[in-house]
């Protein structure tokens, strides 16, 4: 089979198409015929080798944690999926055409593999950084850099949830932003001041590693209150830096119901081949992206 590889740490040139022994699924694993893989950050920051030793990586390793495919393999103890079933969740070395879950659930009517495969991660990041900084129903959230994915389902999370929130992001993505219910405003020179105008905030997230935590701090008086996910200097302001994944199963239980009530919908903003793979990573790592990426197999 066909895999995406690199042999070094490094920029997106490290990258290769390489072929490959199919993975097996291994006791309460299943094997998937991969349709689409999710392109998220953390794919190329494991790959420029930030993520050690927190996530180590033995050279040559492959990419990718999300995925949608069809189910072509169970393991042992596996009872509520079998071969020919469409799923999503999260694994292992996804850019490929074929990859190892441990996480999965069941595709709803009508999505697609290409949307499915955008949510595993970035809902649960969502739902483990909107827990984390303890915002209420009834209460304001500020989310810097909102248009991403993370961004997206934050957004429409909180809309779920009776929470109000503000977003800022590029002046091309701000219609985007109030389309999904959030007051929005770019993140150019006196934003903070353009936050005030709107509302007082209660919580705070930085999605995007703009160095605006300060600020994110003073806006909220209360640095137990703001989360980052994309700043690692953040706990020097007294700010929780969130970089420990929660429960996926439950992500994607959640997922499948906001899907299913209508409420949830994070569009792709653009899709790659697997030979597009250092493309793929290099767009993601400009950010400015207006929903997901994906890559098509």
């Amino acid at each position: 089979m066909k895999k995406v590889s690199y042999a070094a740490f490094g920029g997106p040139d490290v990258l290769r198409l390489v072929d490959t022994e199919k993975p097996h699924a291994g006791p309460g694993e299943i094997r998937i015929a991969v349709r689409a893989a999710g392109v998220n950050p953390v794919d190329w920051r494991i790959r420029e080798g930030q993520m050690r030793p927190a996530l180590p990586a033995s050279l040559p390793a492959g990419v990718g944690l999300d995925a949608a495919g069809v189910v072509d393999e169970v393991g042992e103890g596996v009872t509520d999926v079998a071969p020919g079933d469409r799923v999503f969740g999260e694994g292992a070395d996804t850019y490929a055409e074929f990859a190892v879950l441990h996480a999965w659930a069941r595709m709803p009517e009508g999505l697609s593999f290409e949307e499915a495969a955008g949510y595993p991660s970035v809902m649960e990041t969502a739902l483990r950084i909107l827990g984390e900084c303890g915002v209420r129903p009834g209460q304001t959230l500020l989310v810097s850099g909102a248009s991403g994915g993370v961004g997206s389902a934050v957004l429409q999370i909180a809309r779920d949830r009776g929470i109000t929130v503000v977003g800022t992001a590029g002046a091309a993505n701000l219609e985007y932003l109030r389309g999904l219910g959030a007051h929005a405003t770019t993140y150019a020179e006196g934003w903070p001041e353009r936050v005030r105008a709107f509302t007082s905030v209660d919580a705070a997230l930085d999605l995007a590693g703009a160095g605006v935590v300060r600020e994110l701090v003073e806006l909220t008086g209360d640095p137990a209150t703001v989360v980052s996910i994309a700043d690692r200097t953040a706990p020097e302001l007294g700010v929780r830096f969130s970089n420990v994944a929660g429960s996926v199963p439950d992500a994607l239980k959640e997922t499948v119901r906001l899907l299913e009530e209508g409420t949830l919908h994070i569009p792709v903003e653009k899709v790659y081949s697997l030979t597009e793979a250092a493309a793929a990573h290099a767009d993601s790592r400009t950010g400015h992206t207006r929903g997901r990426r994906v890559i098509v197999i």
